[in-house]
């Protein structure tokens, strides 16, 4: 159902803190301008749970309305489930396609728990759902006994593998065949994902690089595979900044370098100062020095 490239999109403010709407739908129609087949808004990247509840569906309006079509899932990232159903409600009455579901983090939760937690929101949105799965960050492992308890529900159509072992990808697809579109979660392991066989790649760094990562993706469809991997090593140790406490921050500071949005976040994150952002900023000058010429697609 949903396959290729979703950025995982960034959410901009002003400088007193409230929704840059003019500026998020500026960076957001970049990413459809270059050939991306879907959206995610509101998730970790996107700032979430620092976002009110209609900042939420406001942003998921601004990425509809230039998204040409493609789909924009909401993220449901919520601690309680009962407010998990009403932003799933709201998100399909203003015109979600599908959503990206999370546990109830930051409990957490029991397989039991988790199940009902995904079921429930999946109920309530009417949509197809991805299941976030990143133990790593948020300590609740959607494994693949309780993804065949899931499978049963023809809502959850989808999974974001995060788990940091790209021997999932080969377990997930031994276990289920097509039943689930299976997306990489993790930027620096998104081409050995895709080569074993993923369907897409929820992306960070698409937000500055999104010719790039289109491109990787393309390839390894075409079976251009020298191609792609020059590509994804110039492209790596950008990559890197998506995985980290700071990946927001990081990302950010990119997309200040590679289109000249801004880097302001909403507290209690700060934007990177110091030798940290000397270290990032030295990174991404680094890349863009050398940014490699991109074949024909």
């Amino acid at each position: 159902m949903w396959k290729g490239i979703f950025p995982a999109v960034t959410t901009k403010f002003t400088e007193d803190g409230s929704l840059d709407k003019t500026e998020m739908e500026r960076c957001l129609a970049l990413q459809f301008e270059a050939g991306v087949d879907g959206m995610i808004v509101c998730g970790s990247l996107g700032e979430n749970m620092t976002l009110d509840a209609d900042e939420k569906i406001e942003i998921l309006r601004i990425a509809k309305s230039v998204a040409q079509g493609k789909p924009v899932l909401m993220t449901v990232c919520e601690s309680s489930t009962r407010r998990g159903v009403e932003a799933a409600k709201a998100a399909t009455a203003a015109g979600a396609d599908g959503f990206m579901i999370l546990p109830g983090v930051p409990y957490k939760s029991s397989p039991a728990e988790t199940l009902n937690h995904i079921s429930k929101i999946a109920a309530a949105g009417e949509r197809p759902v991805m299941v976030y799965n990143n133990p790593i960050s948020y300590g609740v492992d959607v494994t693949i006994p309780m993804f065949e308890a899931l499978a049963k529900n023809d809502l959850i159509v989808a999974m974001k593998e995060s788990t940091d072992d790209v021997r999932r990808i080969t377990d997930v697809i031994n276990a289920f065949g097509t039943r689930f579109d299976v997306f990489t979660g993790v930027d620096n392991l998104a081409l050995e994902s895709l080569l074993l066989g993923a369907d897409g790649w929820v992306a960070g760094l698409v937000v500055a690089f999104p010719k790039e990562t289109v491109a990787i993706y393309k390839l390894v469809q075409a079976g251009r595979i020298e191609e792609a991997r020059a590509i994804y090593r110039w492209f790596r140790p950008l990559l890197d900044l998506d995985v980290s406490t700071f990946l927001v921050q990081q990302i950010k500071l990119a997309e200040v370098f590679a289109i000249q949005s801004n880097d302001r976040v909403r507290e209690p994150r700060l934007p990177l100062e110091g030798e940290h952002r000397a270290r990032v900023a030295k990174v991404i000058e680094v890349a863009l020095a050398n940014r490699p010429a991109l074949p024909a697609l």
